[in-house]
């Protein structure tokens, strides 16, 4: 097959997920060697990368080879693997250094005594920030500053877990101003460069002179190396750290994105985390982060829910410091590159705060298919996913398919002909031509909800978009957890 015109590989960011035309057989799992640049598609705009080769820990784009082949050795690579696979974030391996970028973390015992619950984050000069924030109308009051400091060029991010200065009226707004004055002070800086964030308790006022006091430790833990720590003391409710990194590699330089994020509870699109921070060392204007960031988070973060709760809180961060020397501009093939790393670093987060959602046992991927359009994909997605009826029959490891039928008989969407409707457990088809599926046995059934991932799929049979809804199961745990959660 070498040197012939066999195959083109796009990766379609319309619905993250790659999609390939291979005569050769590599969807077969065959190895693939052609002398076809891959292209990469990027809101409706084709990007030919030249070569592209994909090793054991990052993607390599290499756009000066003469030869422009396809030179990696695939073994195997399946139709349906999501964005993840196309980069590694090294699972055993601590996440690599952002140059520019400093993290410190200490004990302020705002809520307990035992643990960090303070970040400091520390940008270069030079740096570039973008930021999306939760649209619940009461938004709380770091939020409000962190919006109109986002424009003033931040060089500092002051985190705090155990209070979320939410529902705090003007003192709220008060103690975050105060805050950004006190790292301004210390850092010699301006307190509109400080973004504050904080979750925890709705309600309560914020510690001042606790933050106060810690802050000098804080300080004086600024490290490169500071990210673990850091993902462990922004948590609250979350039984585990959220820490994702990729690395791509663009005409020989090494660029990487290193991203934490907490949430387990009060989870639901729009935009859907509690607090998430990613940092990379590539250069990018803080307009063209912005509009990565949105895009991104639009097809991770807000295609997530748990309990259907938007929290007064949630806000995701994206901080360039540029220290790479790789500028990523827009009309640049360098975008599509990062913005897929980028994606990728998303996804896992949001995936990661799923699986962690409060007394969760699984995580199930709603996919809706053939709907007129992504708007309608997304609502019967979302009316599945946020159904208590299917959620805990999926936490009883109940096929009671009836649930899942219902949701999506009321989710709205207009002249829905059911005939044309089909519902698959996994690979189990349960509904077809509007009934229970000729060939659905409850065994099988079964068999697909007692395992802990599960895809329900949904075919509308009215036009060709898709969406895709992460979700988790209710248990006894979620009630507990949320029944104690001021204890």
């Amino acid at each position: 097959m070498e040197g012939k015109l066999v195959a083109e590989q796009v990766f379609d960011f319309g619905n993250l997920q790659p999609t390939f035309s291979h005569p050769c057989g590599l969807d077969s799992g065959n190895p693939c060697r052609n002398d076809v640049p891959p292209t990469l598609v990027y809101n409706g705009e084709s990007w030919s990368l030249g070569t592209l080769a994909l090793s054991n820990s990052c993607l390599f784009v290499d756009r000066s080879s003469e030869s422009r082949s396809f030179k990696d050795r695939i073994t195997k690579l399946e139709l349906g693997n999501e964005l993840n696979s196309m980069t590694n974030q090294h699972p055993s391996s601590f996440p690599p250094k952002i140059a520019g970028l400093r993290l410190g973390t200490t004990g302020a015992g705002i809520k307990r005594a035992d643990r960090d619950d303070l970040l400091l984050i520390e940008l270069d000069p030079g740096s570039t920030c973008a930021a999306v924030f939760t649209r619940n109308a009461f938004c709380a009051a770091p939020v409000t500053v962190s919006r109109s400091h986002l424009g003033h060029g931040p060089r500092w991010l002051l985190v705090n877990a155990g209070n979320a200065n939410a529902g705090t009226g003007q003192r709220g707004l008060d103690d975050a101003l105060q805050t950004c004055a006190i790292v301004a002070g210390l850092r010699g800086g301006r307190p509109e460069q400080v973004l504050p964030f904080s979750t925890g308790v709705i309600g309560e006022y914020l510690p001042i002179d606790k933050i106060a006091s810690a802050l000098p430790k804080a300080m004086a833990a600024l490290t490169e190396e500071g990210w673990e720590r850091a993902s462990r003391a922004i948590m609250t409710t979350d039984t585990v750290p959220k820490l994702v990194h990729r690395e791509i590699i663009l005409e020989g330089r090494k660029l990487a994105l290193v991203g934490i994020a907490k949430g387990a509870g009060m989870i639901h699109p729009n935009m859907a985390t509690l607090l998430s921070f990613i940092g990379t060392d590539a250069k990018l204007e803080a307009p063209l982060l912005q509009e990565l960031l949105a895009t991104a988070a639009d097809r991770s973060f807000n295609c997530i829910t748990v309990d259907g709760d938007t929290s007064t809180n949630d806000s995701l961060v994206l901080m360039a410091t540029g220290s790479s020397g790789v500028a990523v501009q827009r009309d640049d093939p360098n975008l599509p590159v990062f913005a897929l790393a980028l994606q990728a670093v998303c996804d896992e987060l949001a995936e990661a705060i799923v699986r962690d959602g409060e007394g969760a046992t699984k995580l199930m991927r709603i996919v809706v298919e053939q709907a007129r359009n992504e708007a309608e994909a997304h609502q019967v997605a979302n009316t599945i996913a946020l159904s208590p009826l299917v959620k805990t029959a999926f936490f009883a490891s109940d096929p009671n398919w009836g649930r899942i039928l219902a949701a999506v008989g009321r989710s709205g969407c207009p002249d829905l002909d059911i005939a044309k409707v089909a519902i698959w457990l996994g690979d189990v088809c349960i509904v077809e031509n509007g009934g229970r599926a000729l060939s659905y046995t409850e065994e099988a059934g079964q068999k697909v909800m007692s395992e802990t991932d599960i895809t329900v799929r949904i075919t509308l049979g009215r036009g060709d978009a898709s969406q895709r809804v992460l979700t988790c199961d209710f248990s006894y745990d979620y009630v507990k957890i949320n029944a104690e959660y001021r204890t």
